[in-house]
């Protein structure tokens, strides 16, 4: 049997694209679209869905996450712009239920693939700078990508960070981001979709990766792969790469 999914956020630009690619995948069922002005609750309900996909607002992420997990369903959230402690707390609740899910802040295997190859640089190279780039519309800065990305090259860190160096700002926060003595940068313009940068900087050299999703199909194959796992799962995920 297909699995069957409903789609919230389905009036969004990445919504459409997962609505679209999902209907022509004899995997999965498509059982419901919602946006804002339906009833999230009552849909899940009423579809009795194995799954939801979200692709919202920040300022709708966790709210929209506790209806999935309150109603039974496995979450499957690209909604970006959760802090660490509704994370644990939505982690919390899926334990308690043993639901599988995942919040994922990119589900580009090429920007999984990014982190993986930073993580291993960072061993050598440990001075490194990122600029992430989005469209205009996105509610949130920094990304959660660039944020999951610097707490993943912290992590493989083989020497202490030092404390990022105090500069004379003629403007203020034109030096970016401090998280985790990390500097993030983030642009927001028109024309853009979601594209990071990765700086590293050595003795006379330095080393750049970058990642671009030109189209929002980049995302598809990741979120398949999502909703089949997190039903073998007893617990909320966070990031895609351990699927990998």
């Amino acid at each position: 049997m297909p699995i069957s999914v409903l789609i919230n956020g389905s009036e969004g630009k990445m919504g459409k694209e997962i609505v679209k690619s999902f209907q022509h995948e004899s995997e999965f069922e498509v059982v419901g679209t919602t946006d804002k002005k339906d009833n999230l609750a009552e849909a899940i309900v009423q579809s009795k869905t194995q799954i939801v996909i979200d692709f919202t607002a920040a300022s709708a992420g966790f709210q929209n996450a506790s209806i999935i997990i309150n109603a039974g369903a496995h979450p499957v959230i690209g909604t970006t712009g959760f802090l660490p402690d509704q994370i644990e707390e939505l982690q919390k609740r899926c334990a308690r239920k043993k639901l599988g899910g995942i919040i994922a802040p990119n589900f580009s295997i090429g920007a999984l693939l990014l982190m993986q190859f930073a993580e291993q640089a960072v061993k050598y190279y440990p001075a490194v700078e990122i600029i992430e780039m989005h469209h205009n519309t996105k509610e949130e800065t920094p990304s959660g990508t660039a944020v999951r990305t610097a707490d993943l090259i912290a992590k493989a860190r083989q020497t202490e960070a030092q404390p990022l160096r105090k500069y004379k700002e003629i403007i203020p926060h034109a030096r970016g981001a401090n998280h985790q003595e990390i500097a993030i940068h983030s642009v927001r313009l028109p024309g853009l979709v979601a594209h990071e940068t990765i700086i590293f900087g050595g003795r006379g050299e330095s080393l750049t990766l970058r990642h671009d999703s030109m189209h929002r199909e980049s995302f598809m194959p990741g979120i398949k792969l999502a909703c089949k796992k997190v039903l073998e799962l007893k617990e909320l995920a966070y990031g895609l790469e351990q699927f990998l």
